[in-house]
């Protein structure tokens, strides 16, 4: 059997959909916040990171309301959470918008957080994954629902060089919160 030669340090990009939002009457899209759902949901996926150790060196979150909240309660979850940097750009994006953005960090950064919308989160990882473990591309195919979790595996000198089909979708979970009884 032989082996792959790696091209570098192993690198992990978790990508986080927002968490379900509310759709208030007037609000714009960009400035909608979470739902009741999302506030129970948001935390349970920052959980979900912690338990998982795949907790980022690097955050990159969108500037929707809606993605700033999730942002705020899922990290709430941890010790201490790593640097954040909010971009216009992960709003509304497509995956091509997106892996530019993701292409843009720095070489040191070996676990990277990508927290924004669909349809283009859900595209990224299709793009990206040449293949998963067990059932998970089926599942990511079928749906990408709020507060879901991907978690893409490469190995790569920078992240520069990040291709289509280069890296292993390892895992797919849709963390949710207890409701208040």
């Amino acid at each position: 059997m032989t082996r792959r030669a790696r091209s570098g340090p192993l690198r992990r990009l978790v990508v986080l959909r927002h968490a379900k939002s509310a759709w208030p009457e007037g609000v714009a899209d960009h400035e909608r916040p979470l739902a009741n759902r999302g506030r129970r949901d948001a935390p349970a996926a920052g959980r979900a990171l912690a338990e998982a150790d795949c907790l980022p060196d690097l955050a990159l979150c969108s500037t929707a309301r809606r993605a700033r909240q999730t942002w705020d309660l899922a990290s709430a979850q941890w010790g201490t959470p790593p640097p954040v940097r909010y971009d216009r750009r992960l709003y509304a994006a497509d995956a091509a918008t997106l892996l530019t953005v993701v292409r843009e960090t720095p070489p040191e950064v070996e676990t990277l957080l990508l927290l924004g919308h669909n349809p283009g989160l859900e595209e990224l990882v299709l793009d990206l994954a040449g293949d998963g473990l067990d059932d998970t591309l089926d599942r990511l195919r079928t749906k990408f629902p709020t507060s879901a979790i991907a978690v893409l595996a490469w190995y790569g000198a920078s992240w520069r060089t990040l291709a289509p089909a280069a890296a292993l979708l390892t895992a797919l979970t849709v963390p949710r919160g207890a409701k208040a009884s």
